[in-house]
């Protein structure tokens, strides 16, 4: 049951790509960034409030800037120059990076079927990104792999602060903290970078833009994340991680339901082998456990 529910987050943020590319392609990444985060978390912030002390402010600042404000740049200059599809199903290289921070890093030697799934990963990646047969941004693959990169290295460092830190004070300040560096971003550059990209702001805004910015700031945000983390300390990391298989189906059914991204058998099938080898160790992990117990208790 746990796993099915971990797929509702997950399944939430697969969208974000489709959603952002179907509503507001021409919206500058920052500011979509800042609008997703910052009403998300003072909306949290009013529905339980929360301070922290003064020693705790460094980390949770930290977190903020590494989990949001960089993650969240990348994600929407990931949404808006890749493919929907292509973008989603990109993040399940997380496997891939977790393994190669944890062996240079930490000098965390991966298991024999971690290494090969890692590998299948990247050999698979490479033919689904062949650029003969996808358009693809180079702007737009340097921030999956900025966004790869911070997910493994936020992740780290939530584990770390929430041991010290009450979990819903690190998610309600890390969107607070984040989504107000995006905003101050976003204001810097309209008004002194790129003033052109915000000249949208002068024209109204459609019904169907308001309600992407209502999807990605409430279900996508603020409800994916509290569950998300009540979820982590209620079931393993590696039962999570089983149920983020729905992230890449969720992005590969809006890319062709919202904006009719269409690939070749060929493609959806690497696509399909992908999610399966990025999550084939956690299932194998957690099949033997079960195991062990059940047999424990025989």
């Amino acid at each position: 049951m746990n796993i099915l529910l971990a797929m509702i987050p997950a399944f939430l943020w697969g969208t974000t790509y489709a959603v952002t590319k179907y509503a507001t392609p021409e919206w500058p990444p920052i500011l979509l960034g800042a609008i997703r985060a910052l009403p998300a978390g003072l909306l949290l912030l009013l529905f339980k409030p929360s301070w922290p002390t003064a020693k705790q402010w460094p980390g949770i600042f930290l977190i903020g800037t590494i989990n949001i404000a960089l993650f969240f740049s990348f994600i929407f200059v990931m949404a808006i120059n890749l493919p929907a599809a292509i973008a989603g199903v990109g993040m399940v290289s997380v496997p891939v990076v977790a393994l190669l921070y944890a062996w240079l890093v930490k000098r965390q030697r991966p298991a024999l079927v971690q290494g090969f799934c890692a590998l299948a990963l990247v050999v698979l990646a490479w033919r689904l990104f062949d650029p003969q047969h996808v358009a693809l941004n180079v702007l737009g693959v340097v921030a999956l792999i900025g966004a790869l990169l911070t997910i493994v290295i936020g992740s780290t460092l939530v584990k770390k602060v929430t041991a010290k830190v009450h979990w819903w004070t690190v998610l309600t300040w890390q969107l607070i903290i984040g989504g107000s560096l995006l905003a101050i971003a976003a204001m810097v550059q309209a008004f002194y970078f790129a003033p052109q990209q915000y000249q949208f702001l002068t024209a109204s805004i459609t019904s169907t833009q308001w309600l992407a910015l209502f999807w990605l700031v409430i279900p996508n945000t603020a409800l994916a994340y509290i569950l998300y983390v009540w979820l982590l300390g209620r079931m393993s990391v590696v039962e999570f991680t089983f149920g983020t298989i729905a992230n890449p189906i969720a992005g590969i059914l809006c890319a062709g339901i919202l904006i009719n991204e269409q690939y070749a058998n060929w493609q959806y099938a690497i696509m399909l082998l992908m999610i399966v080898f990025s999550v084939l160790p956690q299932g194998l992990d957690l099949i033997k456990r079960r195991m062990m117990i059940q047999k424990a208790r025989n």
